[in-house]
């Protein structure tokens, strides 16, 4: 399996089509995990990704694990963040365990890759200490411009997985409806339903435009409280009493 996740690999460098996109989101959303978790001592992080989520985190939280299958992008990362305090844990989601439980657990664009994303939910909600938190970003498939292409004639169904979906290792899209019901299931309250990046047009138009950072920062603030509309979401829930 791990052959497997080091397939995608290419797709986490600055070369991939949709990087553009992912330096907007990756930067965002961890910023505003922090800026709602300002006192939160220990944090559980699943997937290393490109990498930059787990340097910022790392920087915040007085004890941060996180866990990766994959050994190269572990070796990645690494290789690009030599100076990194977290604590890096090889290992698959579904057979990890840890000896504590976290304040914040973070599955940061991670239920998109899983063949079972109930399972993982259900799994890690008994690590979240008394009164943690659980923080998900997913991709949504009925975002604005996901919308306006469909209305376009440009897509057919909008929750298709697309190229960039696949080259990531994508295995479904969600929705401000499905996530919801994938954690209520899993046995989690939802207490904050936020949008990441509200993106009116495609990647290439979106660049050619050359806009500054405060306006994709804009895009950023605004996508809170429009998630059915934004690319990604952030779902932040706790667990219900067993």
């Amino acid at each position: 399996m791990n052959n497997q996740l080091d397939a995608y690999l290419p797709a986490y460098g600055e070369g991939f089509g949709y990087a553009f996109d992912n330096n907007v989101i990756l930067n965002w959303y961890p910023e505003r995990v922090m800026r709602l978790c300002p006192t939160s001592d220990r944090l559980l992080e699943l997937g290393i990704g490109h990498g930059y989520t787990t340097d910022r985190f790392a920087q915040h939280f007085a004890r941060h694990i996180v866990v990766d299958g994959s050994t190269s992008v572990i070796e990645q990362f690494r290789d690009q963040y030599p100076d990194c305090p977290a604590t890096v844990v090889q290992a698959y989601f579904e057979d990890f365990v840890p000896d504590e439980r976290f304040d914040v657990i973070v599955l940061g664009f991670v239920l998109e890759h899983v063949a079972d994303p109930g399972a993982i939910l259900r799994r890690y909600r008994q690590f979240l200490a008394p009164g943690g938190r659980c923080f998900v970003a997913v991709p949504n498939g009925q975002s604005l411009h996901r919308r306006l292409g469909h209305l376009a004639g440009l897509l057919d169904d909008m929750m298709a997985l697309g190229a960039g979906d696949l080259q990531l290792g994508h295995q479904r899209l969600y929705s401000v409806d499905s996530l919801s019901a994938e954690l209520e299931s899993a046995g989690y309250r939802i207490a904050r339903k936020e949008g990441i990046f509200l993106k009116p047009l495609t990647t290439d138009q979106l660049q050619s435009l050359q806009l500054p950072k405060n306006v994709l920062q804009a895009m950023c603030e605004i996508a809170i409280g429009y998630p059915e509309l934004s690319c990604a979401l952030l779902f932040e829930a706790g667990a219900d009493p067993v």
